[in-house]
């Protein structure tokens, strides 16, 4: 096999980090719509925050949507109007549950979804919604994704990256400011310890119930260090993913073989 056929390309992403209006999905979705549009240049994947359509709301019963109804359909139009793949989570009612639900929508329309594991006791979201019982990974130009939300962050073993089963770790969050630092700080320990790129995705503002949200939307290398980060500002950037230097360093530095094998129960 020549050397061309192990060639990965680089993967582009763009990283959506905003204001939201406070339990207004018409208003969010007409903000997001502008700002996706406004995209530069081709981009494979987009990020937008946890909740995008409503903020952190605990009003489940008077947001939550079915499934295939506005905002799947709105997802599926901007993938395929951008051509890239869109994620992004939002209240979903399925039977009778409640989910803080992540879509990952693809161009061509397939929809697949990661409901939240661990859920926000001291907001009381475990009251409101139903925990998730599985991860998602997705691939795209032969990148492994697999996508968590916000509070996932903090429990490691949720998170692992056993085997090297991805390449990419995103959280998409509402993640308020008076705990930056430990947003900050797990972000890197997640990228260290899983030899991967990790991105965080966060809101800025204030939300309806008062709490302050910077954003500190990060990018962050499989060896731990900060390749982009944005405080306070709304912003849309661009990165693009070096796929042979994760390679490289997971050669040179094979310490996932020595790592720890399990199964959760």
């Amino acid at each position: 096999m020549t050397e061309k056929a192990f060639f990965k390309p680089n993967l582009n992403i763009s990283l959506v980090q905003t204001n939201l209006h406070w339990e207004n999905p018409t208003a969010n979705l007409a903000m997001l719509e502008e700002k996706i549009f406004c995209i530069d240049g081709p981009t494979d994947l987009i990020i937008l925050p946890e909740m995008f359509t409503t903020g952190f709301s605990m009003n489940a019963s008077q947001f939550s949507e079915p499934m295939n109804l506005t905002t799947t359909r709105w997802m599926k139009q901007m993938a395929s109007q951008t051509g890239a793949v869109i994620t992004g989570s939002f209240i979903i009612k399925e039977k009778e549950n409640y989910y803080n639900r992540l879509l990952w929508v693809t161009p061509k329309g397939e929809v697949d979804t990661y409901d939240k594991r661990h859920l926000f006791r001291m907001a009381k979201e475990n009251d409101v919604y139903a925990e998730g019982t599985k991860r998602l990974i997705k691939t795209i130009k032969g990148w492994k994704i697999c996508p968590l939300i916000c509070y996932d962050l903090r429990f490691p073993v949720w998170s692992r990256n056993v085997n090297l089963e991805y390449d990419l770790l995103i959280y998409v969050a509402n993640w308020p400011k008076v705990r930056m630092y430990p947003w900050d700080s797990l972000l890197v320990a997640r990228a260290i310890e899983n030899q991967s790129y990790v991105v965080g995705v966060n809101r800025v503002g204030e939300d309806g119930n008062g709490f302050p949200h910077s954003g500190n939307s990060a990018v962050i290398d499989f060896a731990g260090k900060v390749l982009f980060r944005e405080i306070d500002s709304e912003v849309i950037h661009h990165h693009s993913l070096d796929r042979s230097a994760l390679d490289e360093f997971r050669q040179r530095f094979p310490a996932y073989l020595d790592a720890d094998s399990f199964v959760i129960v």
